[in-house]
């Protein structure tokens, strides 16, 4: 093998932790509950467009919006990422993997609504390292009473 090759190689390895990494330590930050402008920009780029059970948004300040809103439904969550199949080519990634989400709801009845399913993950290398440029859950079962959602949240809106 030849030092380009390694190079190569090198740099493959070293991508696919990055986004690893990336990915496993957004899944955590669901439940540390930080949700500011800093926590948008060590995740998403600014023209992030995300697809979620709460609606379609687009824009890393709506995202950081709408995650707010929709972690507040709930006291206490445990978000597992797992599975994830990453492709890289160039400056862009796509990964897609399994997400199981256990939440205790804010509503005093302490009830625990659990979804599961896929997210398809895009993303692209900044200078900041890699970042969620496009992403999309989308649940495939779930069990319990969901949360009530306030008006604004649901259908997904047109971006």
């Amino acid at each position: 093998m030849n030092t380009e090759e390694m190079r190569r190689q090198l740099r493959a390895l070293t991508d696919r932790a990055e986004i690893t990494d990336l990915l496993d330590r957004y899944m955590r930050s669901l439940d540390d509950g930080v949700f500011d402008e800093e926590w948008a920009r060590a995740f998403h780029t600014e023209d992030v467009t995300a697809e979620m059970p709460i609606g379609t948004v687009h824009g890393r300040d709506a995202v950081l919006a709408r995650i707010r809103g929709g972690m507040a439904l709930f006291d206490r969550t445990v978000h597992l990422g797992t599975n994830a199949v990453i492709e890289i080519d160039g400056d862009r990634a796509t990964a897609r993997g399994a997400q199981l989400s256990t939440h205790v709801l804010a509503d005093g009845s302490g009830s625990v609504f659990i979804s599961a399913g896929h997210a398809d993950t895009g993303l692209v290398r900044t200078a900041d390292g890699w970042r969620i440029s496009a992403s999309a859950l989308r649940v495939v079962w779930t069990q319990g009473p969901p949360p009530r959602l306030p008006a604004g949240f649901g259908a997904a809106q047109a971006v």
